[in-house]
């Protein structure tokens, strides 16, 4: 019996992922830069982020997926750039997705804040994994595609992007091309993508401080919606708890430090209880998330003095 919910729930998930290819991340909060390429560097600090996460704990194929993502600012062109790539594994299917992200900053509200707007562009493959029938002997349906298929493509995506002390805020869209990958019968549905967060502080010595945040994401044809809410405590240890419509609830924990002045190390977990009809078969979905990252400062320009009294001599 397990045998057929497993492949009945491959079969779903796969046809569903036709629709939903962009990874899936319950602390969304701290990977800004791979759906919205206008983040990179917009703080001023090198940052590199890792998240890990699988998916619906207790089925045969169920989601996993990695991403590795770093950005940095250029001061001297008011500019940033960064790097994401993610690996993201579901039932027989299998896909790669690396791009390289430019943004241009902006300071505006007198100073207080930095608009940016960015442009990614990069590459996706998908493949098709071995242990599945893909073809009936009889129909031989030529619209499903062979087991051992792989195909990839160009990917192009956009954002802009405000973040200030208090509040960040951002909308983009990632697969602009739409890019059809025939081999693998798979196309890369544009998605849209609206974030944002504020940080409030709930006392003047900064010791309290709330952080609601939220993602909504759609294809154009199905939307979702996470919120958060995020509560830290001396800027060292974070509690909060998500929400994601027709999903899941995801309580999530975290622990921040200063190795030194001018960087932060954080380190977040998260587990999502399961809320749709999944939670008679999945144990739920488990993710880690690691940051770090360093305040760059520009270096103050070497001045040279001259004694007149020596000119020409």
């Amino acid at each position: 019996m397990r045998g057929i919910i497993t492949a009945v729930f491959c079969a779903v998930v796969v046809s569903a992922s036709f629709a939903q290819q962009d990874p899936q991340f319950t602390q969304y909060m701290f990977d800004r830069l791979s759906v919205n390429p206008a983040v990179a560097g917009v703080g001023g600090q090198l940052c590199g982020t890792a998240l890990l996460r699988q998916q619906w704990t207790g089925f045969d194929g169920a989601p996993k997926t990695g991403l590795l993502n770093a950005s940095m600012p250029i001061a001297s062109i008011s500019s940033g750039v960064g790097l994401s790539v993610y690996l993201d594994e579901l039932g027989q299917q299998k896909s790669t997705f690396a791009r390289f992200h430019y943004s241009f900053h902006r300071r505006v509200a007198g100073g207080k804040g930095t608009l940016a707007f960015g442009l990614y562009a990069g590459m996706g493959s998908h493949t098709l994994g071995r242990n599945w029938l893909a073809r009936d002997p009889v129909t031989d349906d030529n619209a499903i595609p062979a087991n051992g298929q792989s195909d990839g493509g160009f990917d192009l995506g956009a954002g802009i992007y405000y973040q200030s002390s208090k509040v960040w805020v951002g909308v983009s869209s990632t697969h602009l091309p739409e890019t059809e990958l025939d081999d693998v019968s798979i196309k890369m549905r544009r998605h849209y993508f609206v974030q944002a967060g504020y940080n409030w502080v709930l006392a003047n010595d900064d010791k309290y401080v709330l952080q609601p945040s939220t993602m909504i994401k759609s294809d154009g044809s199905s939307m979702q919606v996470d919120l958060n809410a995020t509560f830290l405590y001396n800027n060292m240890v974070w509690l909060g708890v998500s929400y994601r419509t027709e999903d899941a609830v995801a309580p999530m924990i975290g622990y921040q430090f200063a190795p030194n002045p001018k960087s932060m190390l954080k380190l977040g977990y998260s587990y999502d209880v399961t809320t749709s009809r999944l939670n008679n078969y999945s144990s739920g979905s488990h993710e880690v998330m690691l940051n770090y990252c360093v305040l760059l400062e520009k270096q103050p320009k070497a001045q040279r003095h001259f004694n007149t009294r020596y000119l020409g001599q």
